[in-house]
């Protein structure tokens, strides 16, 4: 459905997409990750038309982007990480005026529209203003534009930020349904549970570059050790921090919600003795200690350096 063929975007003199070569299957939900700054809004909006590419090709279906950019858009419905609505319009009307850009006639795209707001559950507020709404509400809303036109290929980047937990549920379960039913998805998001829950291939991007691609299970395979150590602590001391660091078995530490410390291994060594020495040398009680499997977000802090919320 989509080829990336090292495709390179420059800005003056500043490559920010350096090369990048993917596939993604039809019928796909592909899982596209980075830190802030790593290029992956450039390469979404190179995939959209929105930008050109000075290198390499971008394909959608067959079709390339820089040759054929139109008929490439009418296959493409995109979730912007903003709010793409009209506030004093109902959401009725926004959905067919969406519609309508998209290319429906007008019977055509009220019909549809009836459709999206059933598939979003909020056929009840259909004549309601968006600025009524609540953010998730108008998340959902947002992603119904992008469905009007049925697309193919669906991108959906940062579909969820700040929206309560009942339609944040709400979109991964409609998501999760289109997909099933054969539209490919690209979705990106900070909340690496989301990717996982929805994806089953994914793609790191980092400084521009590919830096990891394939299934959860070939990515966490790829994690130099097999443990990570969680500690709760009743406070965190960046000296404690640079001491864990320092110790020869320790590849990585993070400060999660000010008081969780992720330690990654690089082995299966047993090193809590002398982490709770070094807790205890610094002042720090420790008030839980678990061991767990690597995860996605063991793999992206080892790959990047930094978590993905960063």
């Amino acid at each position: 459905m989509l080829t990336l063929s090292n495709v390179k975007k420059r800005f003056g003199e500043h490559e920010v997409v350096k090369g990048i070569t993917l596939n993604i299957e039809k019928g796909e939900a592909f899982g596209l990750l980075g830190p802030n700054g790593a290029g992956k809004s450039t390469t979404i909006s190179m995939i959209c038309g929105l930008i050109p590419y000075q290198e390499g090709d971008i394909f959608v279906d067959g079709l390339s982007v820089k040759n054929n950019p139109q008929l490439v858009k009418k296959k493409i419905g995109v979730v912007p990480q903003d709010i793409a609505l009209y506030p004093t319009m109902s959401a009725i009307d926004n959905l067919i005026f969406w519609g309508r850009m998209y290319g429906l006639k007008n019977k055509e795209a009220k019909t549809r529209a009836k459709e999206v707001l059933e598939l979003v559950g909020l056929t009840d507020r259909a004549k309601d203003k968006i600025a009524t709404f609540s953010g998730g509400m108008k998340r959902r809303i947002n992603i119904g534009a992008a469905l009007m036109h049925k697309p193919e290929l669906l991108i959906m980047d940062e579909p969820t930020v700040g929206i309560d937990p009942q339609s944040r549920n709400h979109i991964l379960e409609t998501v999760k349904s289109l997909n099933e039913q054969g539209m490919t998805v690209i979705y990106t998001s900070h909340y690496m549970e989301e990717v996982e829950f929805l994806c089953k291939r994914i793609a790191i991007i980092d400084h521009g570059q590919l830096i990891a691609s394939g299934s959860k299970k070939e990515l966490c395979s790829r994690i130099s050790g097999g443990t990570v150590l969680q500690l709760l602590a009743d406070q965190v001391k960046p000296k404690f921090l640079e001491q864990l660091k320092a110790l020869e078995e320790v590849e990585n530490v993070k400060v999660d919600q000010e008081t969780n410390i992720e330690v990654i291994l690089q082995n299966n060594k047993d090193l809590l003795a002398d982490i709770v020495l070094l807790s205890n040398k610094s002042g720090i009680k420790l008030q839980q200690i678990q061991l767990r499997e690597p995860n996605l977000e063991t793999l992206f802090l080892q790959l990047t350096g930094r978590t993905l919320r960063d």
